[in-house]
């Protein structure tokens, strides 16, 4: 078995949740939310992030809106629906049950 596989997997598994976190804080184009997850040493590329953000909108988790740049076109703004609001709220639960399981595996 290779860890890289399973740290890959584990990876895709929370980015989700991680770009719904990023977007409880405020509305985000796709650039700023690419580079907060750099920052959190979540490495995605473009072709990963934006296929992910339309499907999260098709479930209606986001929304968008068309803003105007003074550095080019506009730009489109993600924030989280109402929908979505709720459906993190649902992960953060989930991740702290998950998050509590395996602090209670690794210290017994």
């Amino acid at each position: 078995m290779n860890a890289e596989n399973v740290k890959s997997q584990m990876r895709k598994g929370t980015l989700e949740y991680c770009i719904l976190l990023i977007l409880k804080q405020e509305p985000a184009y796709a650039s700023d939310i690419i580079r907060k997850l750099q920052e959190a040493k979540l490495i995605v590329v473009e072709g990963t992030l934006y296929p992910l953000l339309t499907r999260l909108k098709n479930s209606g988790l986001l929304s968008y809106n068309w803003i105007e740049s003074n550095q080019g076109p506009p730009r489109k703004y993600y924030q989280l629906t109402e929908q979505g609001i709720t459906f993190l709220s649902e992960l953060e639960n989930a991740w702290q049950e998950l998050s509590n399981t395996i602090n209670h595996l690794r210290n017994n």
